[in-house]
């Protein structure tokens, strides 16, 4: 393969400016202020905890921040093959004119020091979007969001429902939907009506997707009678130990797909995440896939709305293939981008392959970063086209014989144009 092409091809879709269209921002203080809060992505703190570092010295209350950057240096020199130092890296050089190979204790005072500097500028914001191409981001948004003090054209809400589907059991959630909708959520129709009144909130603020983080062991179906459902209320709602609350997990989530259906709002699924697999990891490291799950689960709920599209991320790289045929099949069903622990360019290569060559063009979303901090669109995004390019100059320059031009403007529409139309931005 010509390195040539594959860097005009990566040169083009860098120049692309981009819509994320999926993250953890917080839209309050989405950059970062330090050099912490990029280090103490999860990524960093539970690889360093794999790598031995205990778990103390990451997490000690009230550790101030230079202090924790300067003990999670000390385990980079076993980190410096993986991509997530390489992001990190990477970052350090675009935004603040790092110019050493790694970060290492010798060095790593001085960078801390200058990138306060440049996060301390108050147009830091805007430019961290400039310099990396990004134009609006996505928002993982609580149901009870107000979705107020931010930009929501910049920040796009999107309806996260996994408190509600998994966790009614417990009384505080409940207290919140109360909260947020003056209903108290006391039967089935008026669970129905709480919710009704969330997606209206949440569209009248611009929201453009409902999503959800899926067990391998659901399977959505469609619910049983209102009243069947109510005679057993309590057990099936109330009870966080009750043998039937999949019952009532099953009717809020076939309830939001109904409203993602009436107000025509993409319903992202990601599926396949089995938590707190390694209780004793750090925070958000303890979370595994399960090559169990398979998407044959989710076919009454394909069947049943075909009005809605479903963007479907799965966690591991082996269920690619079967995400890829579903797609193949399915008109509402749509890949979406590389999550998590397929999120590394061994596995990104390997699906994107696979999907350009089997799915229709203009239905995959390429790629999100799934960011905290808006530092990380950059690296990622990076990575993402490297490996895009890649797949455009061998499968169709090289192998099919398409011109350069037709290429781009294939990984464009991956890119950009599909989140566009999927997504209605």
């Amino acid at each position: 393969m010509s390195e040539e092409l594959v860097g005009r091809i990566c040169a083009e879709l860098t120049k692309l400016v981009l819509v994320d269209p999926h993250t953890h921002i917080n839209p309050h203080a989405p950059a970062s202020t330090t050099l912490a809060d990029i280090m103490g992505y999860h990524y960093y703190t539970e690889l360093a905890h794999s790598s031995g570092m205990p778990k103390a010295l990451i997490e000690e209350p009230g550790l101030d921040p230079k202090t924790k950057v300067g003990r999670l240096v000390e385990s980079l020199h076993d980190l410096d093959n993986t991509v997530q130092v390489s992001w990190l890296v990477e970052l350090c050089r675009k935004f603040f004119g790092f110019q050493d190979n790694r970060i290492t204790p010798a060095n790593w005072e001085s960078l801390y020091d200058k990138a306060a500097t440049v996060m301390a500028q108050p147009e830091w914001e805007d430019q961290c979007l400039k310099q990396s191409g990004i134009e609006r981001v996505f928002l993982t948004n609580e149901f009870d969001d107000p979705l107020t003090g931010f930009d929501t054209a910049r920040y796009i809400p999107c309806l996260r429902t996994d408190d509600l589907v998994f966790h009614f059991t417990n009384p505080v959630v409940r207290e919140r939907l109360t909260k947020a909708t003056g209903i108290e959520p006391s039967n089935p129709e008026r669970i129905r009506q709480a919710i009704g009144k969330l997606f209206e909130h949440f569209v009248r603020h611009g929201a453009k997707a409902c999503a959800i983080s899926l067990p391998p062991s659901f399977a959505p179906r469609k619910p049983l009678s209102d009243e069947l459902i109510d005679t057993n209320f309590r057990t099936s709602f109330l009870d966080p130990d009750s043998t039937t609350k999949d019952v009532g997990q099953n009717f809020i989530f076939w309830t939001i797909a109904e409203f993602c259906a009436e107000y025509r709002l993409p319903f992202d699924l990601m599926i396949g995440v089995n938590r707190r697999v390694y209780p004793s990891g750090v925070y958000q490291g303890q979370d595994l896939f399960d090559q169990r799950v398979s998407l044959i689960q989710y076919r009454e709920l394909f069947n049943a709305f075909p009005q809605v599209t479903f963007p479907v991320s799965v966690l591991a790289q082996a269920s690619n293939q079967e995400l890829v045929s579903y797609s193949w099949i399915f008109p509402n069903v749509v890949t979406n981008a590389h999550w998590w622990y397929s999120n590394i360019p061994a596995y990104i290569e390997l699906d994107t392959r696979a999907r350009l060559q089997a799915v229709p063009r203009n239905k995959q979303v390429g790629y999100y970063s799934d960011m905290y901090k808006l530092e990380f669109a950059w690296p990622k995004f990076s990575m993402y086209r490297e490996c895009l390019s890649r797949v455009l100059a061998q499968d169709f320059v090289i192998a099919r014989k398409w011109s350069e031009n037709d290429a781009i403007l294939l990984g464009k529409q991956v890119l950009r144009g599909n989140v566009e139309s999927i997504f209605n931005v």
